[in-house]
């Protein structure tokens, strides 16, 4: 159509972030997603990127109380948003908001990378059979994650109720709200260290808050990084031809 302008010295596609789920972890995407596309381009180059950050408190309220209609309202309309806004492809920064995953991609035409899927995928290259599944209750007990993670042919440890609980406060009560407890540090620790112990190559730290009191890379097993493989997978679509 008329004054179609190109986008001057521009080939990055557009890629749009659901964030806010918690605004902690979204800022890791944000930095992890530009130091990668620096490293791509060099130069003064950063990544193209549309975030509708939703307000936290709007949404864990909805799932604490189990209304994932509450919650797909809230997603959906930032989904929609950002496509109307020039995105080319989404990642929702959350790995509990891909309970509504299919929901939010039936909203929109444009794809959404699922973060269950690039971390599947990024396993079986690996050659990971067995692995512990780690993050809030949801995620940990829920089939909606396991199912996906499981036909990328990996197994998974039964669920440890007892731990996702334990979870389940260290992220809701101190690490959304950007606090870091020595305490909690030191019980990941240890739990990481018993699952090194079972039959298992590798944990999945499904839960884009943990990484905070986790390190990732000092550890008996290798841990898959659900934020940092996303991420990653967003500079790939931003970068794809």
């Amino acid at each position: 159509g008329p004054d179609r302008r190109p986008h001057i010295g521009s080939d990055m596609r557009k890629l749009g972030l659901i964030g806010g789920l918690s605004w902690t972890s979204t800022a890791r995407y944000y930095e992890i997603i530009n130091q990668a596309i620096h490293r791509a381009k060099g130069g003064q180059h950063s990544a193209r990127l549309l975030i509708e950050s939703l307000d936290f408190a709007q949404v864990s309220g909805c799932i604490t109380q189990e209304d994932w209609d509450c919650a797909s309202g809230h997603l959906i309309g930032a989904a929609q948003r950002l496509e109307q806004g020039g995105a080319e492809a989404l990642l929702i920064c959350a790995n509990s908001m891909h309970r509504i995953y299919d929901r939010i991609q039936a909203s929109i035409t444009i794809p959404i990378i699922h973060i269950a899927d690039v971390v599947g995928t990024r396993m079986k290259a690996d050659r990971i059979d067995r692995a512990a599944l780690i993050g809030t209750r949801n995620v940990m007990t829920e089939k909606y994650y396991r199912q996906r993670l499981v036909s990328h042919g990996v197994s998974l440890l039964p669920a440890d109720v007892a731990l996702a609980e334990r979870i389940d406060r260290i992220v809701y009560d101190e690490l959304t709200v950007g606090k870091i407890n020595r305490d909690s540090e030191r019980f990941m620790k240890s739990e990481l260290t018993d699952i090194a112990k079972e039959d298992v190559q590798a944990v999945v730290l499904a839960c884009t808050e943990l990484e905070m009191i986790v390190d990732v890379k000092a550890n008996v097993l290798p841990i898959y990084d659900c934020t940092e493989i996303h991420a990653m997978a967003g500079v790939d679509f931003i970068l794809s031809e």
